[in-house]
């Protein structure tokens, strides 16, 4: 078989493809179109070795992909069932792969997938800040490059495909999955996305890999962002104008313009129809408007979850005839809803040419990624992984994901540049000090650095650094798997919130780090593993300890770590600085301590609004006109509006310029803002550029952001700053569900955040 036409690479992929298709029976086709990751334990033996003979007694037809070959036996907390070493996780990809393609009848290689949201979730990977800590840099130069890196980490182990990133637009921080996503506005999200995607899979539009690159899988389509009640995988009751304007758009832009050969149909439903079914969103849009050629993959069980969910089928088999032919075609991560798909052909209820376009587009992944030519790992390279270069990207995304809130002069604290005379006494108080929080989707680096050891390390003997908990957030094990979740005992915490008070009285100043746990807001995939909130309020007794700490009166600095934006008014009121972390990666705690010191500047923006409370909710930025017109007793002011950010310099931004005054449907325009550093010290700065359509044929927003760039200026530094508008920015859906550009007046608006903006009139003409 190995002098087939398939096996050729010198012929073109389409080809290979068709000789490879001719060739396989029924069952075999079926076969490459489901996953396995529960049933992994029934195919290895002692050690959780792959065992060739139970693979070929249970898949006789071939694997199609295996999930996750660096966790040990399927679905369970990595800490329950401990992640292969790179050794153990390079051979089992070895022992599979060379199974598949020398004892099956075909030796079609397997595909392997594992997460990589914020670094390859696995052993002795590099973890990087959670998305939306990558989001709030505001650079997606520095998110290529760590995705690249990734992708190189990933290849060495010869893993093929990611399933990232995600460009869910999120609009309710109640919903657990925030953390995941680049945030609540389509152009920041979709920028994001497409350079998340060129440094997973290389840029252009060519599908073929090159050496160190994988697959990306583009998550979730769509609506999940904004689940009714903010549950997830709630109902999506979102419009399809509101699809359009606000959700479709990063999706396409990353179809569009890059080489993205998987996309992820989401959880919810979108008026009555769950994505999985929607023939509507995945074939008439995705593909059809958008021209996408790659594969849909189904996101975990949700497939199934039309049977036992959404009760739109009466069980997994018809479940999987529903989704093949609404245009999904592989079945994650277990195939339980197309397992059954060739008793459904032979049956009449689903063609063979059905079958045949799932698979064609499956094998076709398999050849542009290189596994019909060289699919094994690189056992060396792969030992390097989360090396000197991996911290040192980790640090510098930890860096520059940092957002400065609120400074009255509390930061950089006061610390001496040499060891000497009086020593200042700095308290390190709160749950979130001495530990590293990764977040959800995470991997296991080789040394994650706390913020206690990162300040205790930064500052030497030239401090001294005293340290107590505080509170506790949650009983036991803080682990994103894990359950039950419950919070910790009141009367105990208030017990050490006294203590807290005794270690924090001798202090100069106190820094205390609160937040969430990567429990208490997290993905909830199961009525047994919840995640999302009713409130935004700090949970637990963190707000007692912070009028703890405050009633000392000592200069007060609050870090925050969290996965989403939570509502904090007396803290926001209270403290003397505020910095949002995150949460910041491996190397959070060098990055935080070298900004809490100075040696840092923080220069990253909100990617998201932060609400005062749930009450305000939906709340973001490019609203409709009629929204926000007031409350009873409160207001429609955030607590912090999107992309706001403060620096310890300061920074002045002149008048916006037009490279035209008016121009044409189809064209685009440059903006130019100056840009001045006048503190005493460098500093990055982002500018964005937002719009308005002044007088249009159906409601536009307020604001929307169009461009953005971020900028690093020395002390009195001067730089005129140019930001391209394209073409698109100003086109809408009209009332006929067109996108057209309407003639008229576009107010452009630039500034430091979405609330502080200097404007000027742009003229489209007819």
């Amino acid at each position: 078989m190995k002098d087939a036409p398939y096996w050729n690479a010198n012929l073109p992929v389409e080809q290979r493809v068709e000789d490879l298709l001719a060739r396989m029976t029924l069952e075999e086709k079926v076969a490459q179109i489901i996953t396995i990751w529960d049933s992994k334990p029934k195919i290895q033996g002692e050690g959780d070795v792959f065992d060739p003979a139970k693979a070929a007694a249970m898949f006789p037809d071939g694997i199609g992909q295996i999930a996750r070959p660096s966790d040990r036996s399927g679905p369970s907390s990595p800490r329950v069932v401990p992640r292969r070493s790179i050794e153990d996780s390079i051979q089992y990809v070895i022992d599979a792969q060379r199974w598949a393609m020398e004892n099956t009848r075909l030796g079609i290689p397997i595909l392997f997938h594992e997460e990589s949201l914020h670094g390859l979730a696995a052993k002795d990977a590099t973890a990087f800040p959670q998305a939306i800590g990558l989001a709030s840099t505001w650079d997606p130069a520095l998110v290529r490059e760590i995705n690249a890196l990734i992708a190189d980490e990933t290849r060495a182990r010869g893993v093929h495909s990611v399933l990232s990133p995600v460009v869910d637009v999120a609009r309710d921080p109640r919903w657990g999955r925030i953390e995941e996503t680049f945030g609540e506005d389509p152009f920041l999200v979709g920028e994001m996305g497409v350079a998340s995607v060129e440094g997973l899979m290389g840029t252009g539009t060519a599908r073929k890999l090159a050496p160190g690159k994988v697959l990306a899988t583009l998550k979730h389509m769509t609506g999940h962002g904004q689940p009714e009640s903010g549950t997830n995988v709630g109902p999506a009751q979102i419009s399809e104008r509101t699809l359009r304007e606000a959700f479709f758009p990063p999706f396409e832009q990353v179809v569009k313009r890059t080489k993205i050969d998987a996309v992820m149909a989401s959880y919810n439903e979108i008026d009555g129809v769950p994505s999985h079914a929607n023939r509507w969103l995945l074939e008439d849009v995705l593909r059809g408007e958008w021209g996408y050629r790659g594969a849909v993959v189904s996101d975990y069980y949700a497939i199934e979850d039309m049977a036992r969910l959404h009760n739109i089928a009466p069980d997994n088999a018809r479940a999987g005839e529903i989704a093949l032919l609404a245009g999904v075609d592989v079945d994650l991560p277990e195939g339980a809803g197309f397992k059954d798909l060739a008793k459904s052909v032979r049956e009449g209820r689903v063609s063979q040419a059905a079958i045949d376009t799932a698979v064609r587009r499956m094998l076709t992944s398999k050849f542009n990624a290189g596994l019909f030519d060289n699919p094994w790992p690189d056992l060396a390279k792969a030992k390097t992984s989360n090396g000197a270069e991996g911290v040192a990207l980790a640090r510098k995304a930890a860096e520059k994901s940092l957002v400065l809130l609120k400074n009255n002069g509390a930061l950089p604290l006061a610390v001496p540049d040499k060891a000497g005379g009086k020593k200042p006494t700095i308290a390190v108080i709160g749950p979130n000090a001495d530990v590293a929080r990764l977040g959800g989707y995470y991997g296991e680096p080789r040394v994650s650095v706390t913020p206690l050891a990162g300040l205790r390390a930064a500052v030497g003997n030239r401090a001294n650094i005293v340290h107590a908990m505080g509170v506790d957030i949650v009983k036991g094990d803080s682990d994103w798997w894990d359950d039950p979740v419950e919070l910790a005992d009141p009367e105990e915490n208030r017990r050490r919130i006294a203590d807290a008070v005794e270690v924090a009285k001798g202090a100069d100043t106190i820094v205390l780090f609160i937040g969430d746990t990567e429990k208490t807001s997290r993905e909830g995939w199961a009525t047994g593993h919840l995640g999302d909130r009713t409130s935004l309020d700090l949970v637990g007794e963190q707000n007692e300890l912070f009028a703890a700490m405050k009633a000392l009166d000592k200069p007060l600095v609050v870090v925050l770590v969290n996965g989403r934006p939570p509502s904090y008014p007396m803290i926001a009121d209270g403290a003397d600085a505020i910095l949002e972390t995150w949460y910041a990666g491996e190397q959070q705690g060098t990055a935080i301590a070298d900004a809490l010191l100075g040696n840092v500047n923080p220069g990253g923006k909100l990617p998201v609004t932060v609400a005062r409370n749930v009450g305000q909710l939906p709340m973001f930025y490019n609203h409709k006109p009629s929204a926000r017109r007031g409350y009873l007793f409160d207001t429609t002011a955030p607590l912090f509006p999107f992309g706001y950010g403060l620096s310890y310099t300061t920074f002045r931004l002149g008048a916006p310029q037009l490279s035209k005054t008016t121009i044409r449907p189809g064209e685009g325009v440059t903006v130019t803002v100056p840009v001045t550093n006048t503190g005493s010290r460098a500093g990055d700065e982002v500018v964005q550029v937002y719009l308005r359509d002044d007088i249009s044929s159906v409601t536009r927003p307020v604001k929307e952001l169009a461009g953005f760039a971020r900028v690093t200026l020395a002390p009195g530094e001067t730089r005129n700053v140019a930001i391209t508008l394209r073409p698109d920015a100003f086109m809408l859906w009209n009332t006929d569900m067109k996108q057209v550009v309407e003639p008229g007046t576009f107010t452009i608006m630039t500034g430091a955040n979405s609330a502080e903006v200097q404007s000027v009139t742009l003229t489209v003409a007819e």
